[in-house]
């Protein structure tokens, strides 16, 4: 037992002191890893609890999600019914609108009538007193003009008194 570099007492030694730090710190060891294990499980009851309010969010998202749908297809027919409404009250006010234009253009025919039979009345009593003054003058001749002038001018002083 006598090794060179072996020496007993030096593991005796080791031993001491280990069974000494042993005892020493196996208190605050335990209490360490006391502590350190309820960190751990109260970390691990976080994250569960974390987890659980994520899943629960999940949940609510995906029931958003789920109603977007029925929700989007409500926008979309209230859409395509407003359209429908809109194109409606459009074909409407452009039937008033033709209706009216109908209106204003019967008018402006019926004025243009009354104009033209005025113009026309107009023209054929020049036509006919031109073509009486043109028959009189073929027909009655001096002598006889001179005698509807003086009945004419005795009429009027009979009608004056």
């Amino acid at each position: 037992m006598n090794y060179p570099g072996l020496e007993l007492w030096k593991f005796a030694n080791l031993a001491i002191f280990l069974g000494a730090m042993i005892y020493i710190l196996r208190r605050p060891l335990r209490e360490a890893l006391v502590s350190r294990r309820q960190g751990i499980r109260q970390e691990m009851l976080k994250a569960q609890k974390t987890r659980d309010e994520s899943q629960a969010q999940l949940g609510e998202a995906e029931a958003l999600l789920g109603r977007l749908d029925a929700d989007l297809a409500a926008v979309r027919q209230r859409a395509r019914e407003e359209a429908d409404l809109d194109r409606q009250r459009q074909a409407e006010a452009t039937e008033r609108e033709l209706e009216k234009l109908r209106e204003q253009a019967q008018r402006q025919v019926e004025i243009a009538r009354k104009v033209a039979k005025q113009g026309l009345r107009a023209f054929l009593a020049d036509r006919s007193v031109h073509f009486a003054t043109k028959t009189l003058d073929e027909q009655i001749g001096p002598q006889e003009d001179a005698q509807l002038i003086g009945t004419g001018i005795s009429e009027l002083r009979r009608n004056r008194i």
